[in-house]
């Protein structure tokens, strides 16, 4: 699905960890290192279109995390033109994406990247809450800074023992 302005409506998911650490998945195929994130259907709220993409890229259900909150609105990003696909119509421009910043409740264990028969990702790793605005690829770098600053005062709070 396309919007009239040439953005495909997408989510975005920030995961993270009590101490402020982020899922960071590696691109099956691909090599680049990205938050999950995926497109909506016709049919799917964001929230709804969330819970299937962190079902299908990382395996984790409801019960594996807690959401923290939400960007307003849409976020956008363009494509860079030797990334559109201009033989398809119409042509997709660009992302229109609805974050979500998730606190993750369970263990390392709970992962499943293989959860469907071509896995998005195939490592991950928790990496410094900033990380991914300086290792993203460079077209999509200024949505997680925006991202990032929204969710930032939202992270959960660590516990000192």
């Amino acid at each position: 699905m396309i919007d009239p302005d040439g953005f495909r409506p997408n989510v975005g998911i920030v995961l993270a960890r009590r101490d402020g650490s982020v899922f960071w998945a590696r691109r099956a195929r691909q090599g680049g290192w990205q938050f999950p994130q995926g497109g909506m259907n016709t049919d799917e709220t964001p929230i709804e279109a969330m819970y299937r993409e962190l079902a299908e890229e990382t395996g984790l259900t409801e019960d594996h995390v807690r959401v923290l909150g939400s960007t307003p609105g849409w976020l956008r990003y363009r494509l860079p033109k030797r990334y559109r696909r201009t033989h398809q119509k119409p042509v997709c421009i660009g992302q229109k994406q609805v974050w979500f910043l998730l606190e993750f409740l369970a263990d390392d264990g709970a992962f499943a990247l293989d959860q469907v028969p071509e896995p998005e990702f195939d490592a991950y790793r928790w990496v410094d809450f900033w990380y991914p605005t300086k290792h993203v690829i460079d077209f999509k770098r200024p949505v997680y800074r925006r991202a990032l600053e929204f969710f930032e005062p939202l992270l959960p709070q660590t516990t000192s023992v």
